[in-house]
């Protein structure tokens, strides 16, 4: 069994809804139990800013899972969700979204997943949820709570 942290965010449709739906799909996996979760965050967009806020959270799973069929299981649920990724822009508007932050203290690098999450330390909607959580967790070097605190999370407000 491994710890794998999942970050969700979603600015389409009942935001709210979108998130919990995820987390209950997520959690009624057989090979996948949700440990944690953090509560929801109210976000800016990032990367593309031309468009409506988000709701943020984090949680910890415990999984079976490898990390690419984790992966996985977090794209079906996106589509079930009603996300269609191959006609969305790349950090544009989107139902729902789940990546995974990271899978013990693996690291990974394939075609379509990178582990720790490449943008991890950029990102205060996925630090500051997060830290809630999982505050001492150590990732290539840098613990959670002070990577948080080291970035601008004004416009990362708890809902």
């Amino acid at each position: 069994m491994a710890d794998a942290a999942l970050s969700l965010g979603s600015n389409q449709g009942d935001k709210k809804d979108a998130i919990e739906s995820a987390l209950s799909l997520i959690g009624e996996h057989p090979d996948t139990d949700v440990l944690v979760r953090s509560r929801l965050y109210r976000t800016v967009p990032w990367g593309d800013t031309e468009q409506d806020w988000f709701v943020n959270a984090c949680a910890i799973v415990r999984t079976s899972l490898s990390p690419r069929a984790l992966l996985d299981l977090c794209l079906s649920i996106e589509a079930r969700l009603g996300r269609d990724r191959a006609q969305s822009r790349r950090w544009g508007p989107r139902p729902i979204d789940i990546d995974v932050l990271f899978y013990d203290d693996i690291a990974v690098e394939e075609p379509g997943l990178i582990l720790p999450h490449p943008h991890l330390f950029e990102r205060a909607f996925v630090l500051v949820p997060l830290a809630e959580i999982d505050p001492d967790r150590v990732l290539a070097g840098r613990r959670i709570a002070e990577a948080a605190a080291a970035l601008d999370a004004s416009d990362v407000v708890l809902l």
